[in-house]
């Protein structure tokens, strides 16, 4: 579990420009939310951000999958955010306000 644990917190530092980020522990993971506003997952050292129909193309064109925290169950409204966006502070800034603006 380790391995989430820092994955956080870089995640977290990664988007210190956003105002009041906080990970809440959840399903194995972590929940990010905005203020109440629920828009990512980290869970087994990824990073997955909420998606609609136009957002979706995005991470599909990346070849990026939905969230399955399990064989059996698959969470299409959350795909994973590619490596490199969230090495990206600046990029991955615009990719969650995208998913936080998706929320509201």
């Amino acid at each position: 579990m380790m391995k989430d644990e820092s994955f956080k917190e870089f995640v977290l530092d990664q988007l210190l420009e956003l105002d009041d980020v906080e990970a809440r522990r959840m399903f194995g993971g972590y929940g990010l939310y905005q203020d109440e506003t629920f828009f990512g997952i980290i869970h087994n050292g990824r990073l997955y951000f909420k998606v609609d129909e136009h957002t979706v193309a995005e991470y599909r064109k990346r070849k990026m999958k939905a969230f399955r925290p399990n064989a059996k169950q698959t969470l299409k409204s959350y795909y994973q955010v590619p490596v490199e966006v969230i090495e990206d502070a600046d990029q991955l800034y615009q990719w969650a306000k995208k998913a936080i603006d998706r929320r509201r």
